[in-house]
């Protein structure tokens, strides 16, 4: 019985085409990431060379200069002196951080992705899931069928969680694709350094490790897919509780956009680490970047996103399967 409901939703998802716009989506904006990036790399040739240490090297008295400047906020000072630390043990050890390959584009694309691209593409799948079929009018035929409501639930729930998987996994396998083509397809061996502590301006390396980037991937996509599994659990307690597709949608929209402002702006509230907005980056642990405000780590990040789904999905159970919901 779950796996025709399972079958059911999915179907209906697709119907609605939405994956289709997802890959087109990304089908456009990679390329134009792609091509970016190409003209960086073009003009670091020109002005530096091929010598990659060079150019890592520029790059550190760059961030140095940033430090210099009394106008620089102490909050991205911050910032700029990890990177600086980071930037010299990758200069120490003989490893280039921005090798320019197919692989490192996918890696940093989806780094940069988590914290507002991959949570609207979640929502823009899951959002309206119930709300929909309320606008559409086909609530009524669901949940009179002799199928109790939580199975139901169950079943939007799980298609959910696959759509997800299905969106980390295209966007992976498009960035390196595309990227690829461009940079080449070799570098899934090359070494990347993760473990790096940060303590305020400092940073702790007696626990850095080299990985290869294959592993690095999988790590950093596993993340990034459970904090869009959290959104997906948000966004499917906002569908069960807005009757309206457009509420449902504008709602989880000015939560995701408003987490990204707080997470560049309120390091000085340290309350606001309690929100699951400002957790969603747990790739940046595996980089060894700041946290966006002092005392978070990726276990305290991963609690947050677990104790934020949890308690959404048993308001969308509680909801779902007491209240009703037919008028």
């Amino acid at each position: 019985m779950m796996v025709a409901l399972v079958r059911n939703e999915v179907i209906k998802m697709l119907k609605k085409k939405r994956i289709l716009v997802i890959v087109l989506i990304l089908g456009v904006l990679i390329p134009i990431f792609t091509y970016a990036r190409m003209v960086v790399a073009q003009n670091a040739l020109e002005k530096i060379g091929s010598d990659w240490r060079l150019e890592i090297q520029q790059q550190i008295t760059d961030y140095q200069n940033t430090l210099s400047s009394n106008r620089t906020p102490e909050e991205f000072k911050k910032w700029r002196r990890v990177a600086v630390q980071q930037l010299q043990y990758y200069l120490d050890h003989d490893v280039n951080p921005n090798s320019p390959n197919g692989v490192t584009f996918a890696r940093e694309f989806m780094s940069n992705s988590v914290t507002l691209f991959f949570p609207l593409l979640v929502m823009a799948v899951a959002s309206d899931i119930v709300s929909s079929e309320r606008s559409g009018g086909t609530i009524k035929m669901l949940l009179t069928r002799p199928v109790r409501r939580w199975k139901i639930l169950t079943s939007k729930l799980i298609a959910t969680t696959l759509f997800i998987s299905l969106i980390v996994t295209i966007a992976a396998v498009m960035s390196y694709v595309i990227s690829g083509a461009v940079f080449g397809y070799k570098g899934w061996t090359e070494p990347v350094f993760t473990g790096f502590q940060t303590v305020g301006a400092s940073v702790d390396t007696a626990n850095v490790h080299a990985v290869p980037q294959w592993l690095y991937m999988i790590m950093q996509s596993g993340l990034i897919w459970f904090s869009a599994l959290s959104v997906g659990c948000l966004a499917l307690m906002v569908s069960v509780l807005v009757r309206s597709t457009a509420a449902s949608i504008v709602t989880m929209m000015a939560v995701i956009i408003a987490g990204t402002i707080l997470t560049n702006m309120a390091s000085a509230w340290t309350s606001a680490k309690y929100l699951f907005m400002v957790n969603l980056n747990l790739a940046n642990y595996l980089q060894g970047s700041p946290p966006p405000i002092e005392g978070m780590n990726l276990m305290f990040s991963v609690t947050v996103l677990s104790v934020w789904s949890v308690a959404a999905l048993v308001i969308a159970y509680r909801v779902f399967t007491k209240q009703d919901i037919l008028n």
